[in-house]
């Protein structure tokens, strides 16, 4: 097995569920074969949510840098000095202001490549606000970091992947939003994360209406004539097997989706309600288009549930597994791009 990747994991909103489906996932002894975790965060906060979770045989490994870390534990570096007090189920600027300087810490570290890959626990994408994050998400606040001119929000779970032409915006604008250069550019991006990142090689890709039974032949709308049509043109011109538009709601409801490799929505509902429905224990949100690679469960803080033990981490641990495989399959399709015939030999060394 190859040297061990260095997983960051920053910790979200400290009065949601972040910490603990963090915890439980790396209670589990056998994560540290696959990776060396290091969570940003502080041990204080870190052991509140210990001892409310009662997991007792959990210790972290307290480092100052990436490169101190013990490839046999959890590791913690604690971003701020300062005591904090924790209100779990409150949304509150405590929240949102720990929750940031634990992803920025993270991100800087990713950025200079002292990490290999970024888990991001889920954040108040309200109370997160400040000077210095001023984005709808994750997905935007990265997007700017990485200097990424255009990324692709990527739900991902063993038998559906989504992705999403309008992100975080009002449904009010997605109509105004959706082109077909931005519905081209997101094909692209989907076609060539399925080949780097999931090793599809030849990857088939659904493309859904915007309106509903898709547009009915103009007769409920034209973006899908308009729009939606010439870009799947353009897409199949170049190379990408893109193919509909197909009305939303048969295309689940039929299961169609399983004829394909992945499905890219208009807008954030019309793709996510249905992942979550299907994929809701499983599902990853993977960020496609970056430089590095960051993956997160697929839900919130759940306010509702923090503190008592009822978070699934399920989500949590399939993340920080997918974070896993995109980085070593993106590390051995840049090899495979250097010298083809290392393919049969990286075939057998993969685990």
């Amino acid at each position: 097995m190859s040297e061990k990747l260095k997983i960051g994991i920053s910790i979200g909103d400290v009065n949601g569920v972040g910490l603990e489906v963090i915890i439980k996932t790396l209670a589990d002894s056998r994560i540290f074969d696959y990776c060396t975790p290091i969570v940003y965060g502080h041990t204080k906060v870190a052991s509140f949510h210990r001892r409310t979770v009662q997991v007792h045989d959990l210790n972290f490994n307290v480092i100052d840098s990436p490169a101190n870390a013990h490839h046999k534990k959890a590791n913690i570096i604690n971003c701020w000095e300062e005591d904090v007090k924790i209100e779990l189920g409150a949304a509150n600027e405590t929240g949102g202001k720990y929750a940031f300087l634990s992803l920025q810490r993270a991100t800087d570290d990713l950025i200079s490549g002292h990490i290999d890959a970024l888990v991001t626990a889920p954040i108040n994408k309200d109370n997160i606000q400040n000077e210095e994050f001023n984005f709808p998400g994750h997905t935007e606040y990265l997007q700017q970091r990485d200097n990424s001119p255009e990324v692709l929000m990527f739900l991902v779970s063993d038998t559906l992947r989504v992705g999403v032409v309008t992100g975080h915006i009002p449904v009010a604008q997605v109509a105004q939003s959706i082109t077909a250069e931005k519905i081209l550019a997101k094909l692209k991006l989907m076609n060539t994360s399925l080949k780097q990142d999931f090793w599809i090689r030849k990857p088939k890709i659904a493309v859904l209406g915007l309106n509903p039974h898709a547009g009915d032949n103009g007769l409920i709308g034209n973006e899908e004539k308009d729009i939606i049509m010439p870009a799947l043109e353009e897409a199949r011109a170049n190379g990408i097997l893109a193919l509909g538009p197909y009305p939303a709601d048969g295309f689940f409801a039929n299961g169609a989706y399983m004829q394909f490799d992945a499905v890219l929505a208009m807008y954030h509902d019309q793709g996510l309600i249905p992942f979550k429905q299907i994929s809701f224990e499983s599902g990853v949100n993977y960020t496609a288009g970056l430089s590095f690679v960051r993956t997160s469960p697929d839900h919130g803080t759940a306010y509702d549930i923090a503190g008592k033990n009822k978070a699934s981490e399920v989500s949590f641990r399939e993340a920080l597994f997918q974070a896993i495989h995109i980085v070593k399959h993106r590390r051995e399709t840049a090899v495979l791009n250097e010298n083809p015939l290392q393919f049969s030999k990286l075939s057998r060394d993969r685990d």
